[in-house]
């Protein structure tokens, strides 16, 4: 699906032609750097389930137009922009990284656009390392390579992906390198200077449920206990052996996952 958005063209994939009035909807935020094919399994899934399904190219990212944003808030007023622009009431965002980070300030600013979230590989905050920033700004390939390194559980990087026929190093790097030329940079920026976290998740009364991987290094969970204490209605679910790039690492325990989330 395509249409216009502040004067530019916005990409979002939904799994069907038409958005069906009636049905519940489901909006998967990407995180730094990548775009909406990391929720190809689960978006499909969800558009055959009776939801409205939806992922979506965050601007400057995958096949939107524009410059990526600049800061997670920038980043929230524009995902309730495409909220408002297809005339849903409602949605539940799911949210990767930085995409939870999106998700949770847009339910700060909007709780009644939002009906829950559901946040994977969440901290707040989401410090980025300088080494890593340093080669993100200079478009360095070093910075998908440390990204590589810190965000896949061991078993991952021997090769192990429960789908057949996929290299989970490879495709994710594949993503990245397609981001490097400044995008990158301009997310994992974003997502290291967003200091309103733990304000947003104090004021958000929405259900939410955090998906976070035992062997993740980007987002460690002891790195989430400050969110987590700070929101009033929150469930926590840890995979084993499970780095940050869940969603291609352990797709089937993220389905799960989201699942028993939309079923509480």
């Amino acid at each position: 699906m395509e249409f216009e958005l502040n004067n530019q063209i916005v990409f979002a994939a939904t799994g069907r032609e038409d958005l069906v009035p009636g049905l519940p909807t489901v909006i998967f935020i990407h995180g730094a750097g990548l775009d909406h094919t990391v929720w190809t399994l689960f978006n499909r899934y969800y558009a055959r389930n009776g939801y409205n399904s939806i992922a979506v190219d965050l601007p400057g990212r995958g096949r939107s137009g524009g410059v990526p944003l600049s800061s997670i808030e920038e980043n929230a007023r524009w995902l309730l922009d495409f909220i408002r622009a297809l005339k849903l009431e409602q949605a539940a965002l799911v949210g990767h990284s930085m995409g939870s980070l999106v998700a949770l300030e847009a339910a700060y600013q909007a709780q009644a656009a939002v009906e829950r979230l559901v946040l994977l590989g969440a901290a707040v905050p989401m410090p980025v390392a300088d080494p890593l920033l340093h080669a993100a700004r200079t478009n360095d390939h070093g910075a998908v390579d440390m990204i590589m390194l810190y965000s896949h559980a061991y078993a991952s990087q021997l090769g192990g992906n429960p789908v057949a026929g996929i290299n989970i190093l490879n495709s994710n790097m594949r993503l990245l390198e397609r981001g490097l030329e400044n995008v990158l940079y301009a997310d994992l920026k974003a997502c290291h200077e967003y200091d309103n976290g733990l304000v947003a998740a104090r004021g958000v009364d929405n259900p939410v449920t955090l998906i976070l991987g035992e062997e993740d290094r980007m987002t460690p969970p002891p790195q989430a206990t400050d969110l987590i204490n700070a929101l009033d209605n929150a469930k926590v679910e840890i995979l084993p052996e499970c780095g940050h790039m869940m969603l291609s690492e352990q797709p089937e325990a993220v389905h799960r996952a989201l699942a028993r989330s939309f079923h509480e």
